[in-house]
């Protein structure tokens, strides 16, 4: 992609929305080259750049640039405004666009003070209105889910054509999507998988500013970075990541403390939840009901988010802040919903799919799929009996037994030192060290 390409995107009538340009089909915020267009208060930026100064002897503009994810031209002008004030001082200029810097004793007194209010030190932050309003944005100009998208999604899975259209209406319109039954037929599966029907990638910014508060928002463990391929990434904003929508998982560990803003001590910054950072992908509450809080604490935990797309913090100065939420939210559980919500929650899901035992034609298709899967064909006659076996033990179908069934025939073979082969003396020792004998 090459920045011959860029234009610039009409105005939005947000007054928040970052100014954008046009890399080929992407969309980028486009670098701001002032104080006034970065959308932050001069004091956060000069506070940013005082912390990162206090940490080195000297240094020079372009080190400033890259360390800050800021314009030359911004990180001039913000520097301008520091030896002006005596807090930085210039040794000397070695080219036009760069020179060499040094703090002032003042300069780390005041860097002092703000380490003791915020120790911050990386990629400069955005606004919280500027998150917000790109998160808007990107939800109401991205692309949409096509039933072509879902259907790709989920092909590794064998479903009814029902299930498949709900949770494909659930990702292509946001709302969220409840999903029930009994263990093994894929509930936690299918909300892994219907998070790749989700089209393009989405902008994340690296930190967000509220005043002198950051909290940080991109995690390397959760966001997969798209490199674009530009010959002048400057013109694109640093501050913001291009990455793959999210697919955030959580389950039995999840507390209600998990779902707050996460403080620092060390560094008196912030770190965002797992459910925002999951903004622009999916969030999976995965065996739900097994927490260790009861689910009525977790359901109302979920009520404001859910009904209004966003969340409300309490930070330890007492202020209180909305932060936005658009993600897809996903609920598994294998209770059943009288046992662990009230219908009043459940009015509130956007849609309900309940996904329960698999017929003999749906389980024979699965056993057929994963062993192909293996590299190895199954006689249909063999399946025959396993279903028959099914029936004479009075056992139900489960969806993740032709897998565990295939895997244990693969221990027995490699035990024996053997390719993985499937025959009726092979499946029978599979059957009795899985199901034990009846």
């Amino acid at each position: 992609m090459s920045s011959s390409t860029a234009g610039v995107v009409a105005p939005e009538k947000d007054p928040h929305l970052p100014p954008l340009a046009k890399l080929g089909d992407i969309v980028v915020p486009r670098a701001p080259q002032k104080i006034t267009t970065s959308g932050l208060e001069p004091a956060i930026l000069t506070g940013l750049v005082l912390r990162l100064a206090y940490t080195v002897t000297r240094f020079t503009t372009d080190w400033l640039s890259k360390q800050l994810h800021l314009s030359p031209a911004l990180t001039s002008e913000v520097l301008e405004k520091l030896c002006f004030d005596g807090l930085i001082e210039q040794l000397w200029q070695t080219s036009q666009s760069s020179s060499h810097f040094k703090i002032t004793e003042s300069g780390q007194e005041h860097a002092s003070r703000q380490m003791d209010v915020c120790g911050y030190i990386g990629p400069a932050p955005v606004s919280l209105e500027s998150y917000a309003a790109m998160l808007r944005w990107q939800f109401s100009h991205g692309p949409q889910v096509q039933p072509q998208h879902v259907l790709n999604a989920l092909s590794g899975m064998v479903l009814s054509d029902k299930a498949a259209q709900l949770a494909g209406l659930a990702v292509s319109s946001g709302r969220s999507l409840f999903v029930y039954g009994p263990s093994g037929n894929g509930k936690s599966t299918l909300g892994r998988q219907i998070h790749s029907a989700l089209p393009g990638d989405y902008w994340v910014p690296h930190a967000v500013s509220v005043g002198e508060t950051v909290i940080r928002v991109f995690d390397a463990q959760i966001h997969q970075r798209v490199e674009l391929a530009t010959d002048k990434p400057e013109a694109i904003d640093q501050r913001w990541v291009r990455v793959r929508r999210p697919l955030v998982v959580v389950g039995g560990e999840l507390t209600l403390e998990m779902l707050d803003l996460i403080y620092i001590p060390s560094l008196r910054i912030y770190e965002a939840p797992p459910h925002l950072k999951a903004n622009g992908g999916v969030f999976l509450v995965d065996d739900f009901g097994r927490e260790r809080i009861s689910p009525e604490q977790l359901l109302n935990r979920f009520i404001t988010p859910m009904e209004y797309q966003i969340d409300f913090f309490t930070l330890r100065t007492g202020q209180k802040i909305q932060l936005p939420l658009r993600h897809v939210l996903i609920i598994a559980t294998n209770l059943s919903p009288d046992r662990v919500t009230d219908p009043a929650f459940l009015r509130r899901m956007g849609y309900r799919l309940y996904l329960g035992a698999p017929t003999p034609e749906q389980y024979a298709k699965i056993f057929q799929q994963y062993a192909q899967k293996q590299g190895i064909t199954v006689p249909p006659e063999l399946i025959d009996r396993i279903l028959e076996r099914y029936k004479e033990q009075n056992r139900e179908l489960r969806s993740c037994e032709p897998r565990d069934l295939i895997e244990r025939a693969r221990d027995i073979c490699r035990f024996h030192g053997k390719p993985l082969e499937l025959n009726q003396k092979v499946l029978d020792l599979a059957w009795s060290g899985y199901f034990g004998e009846q």
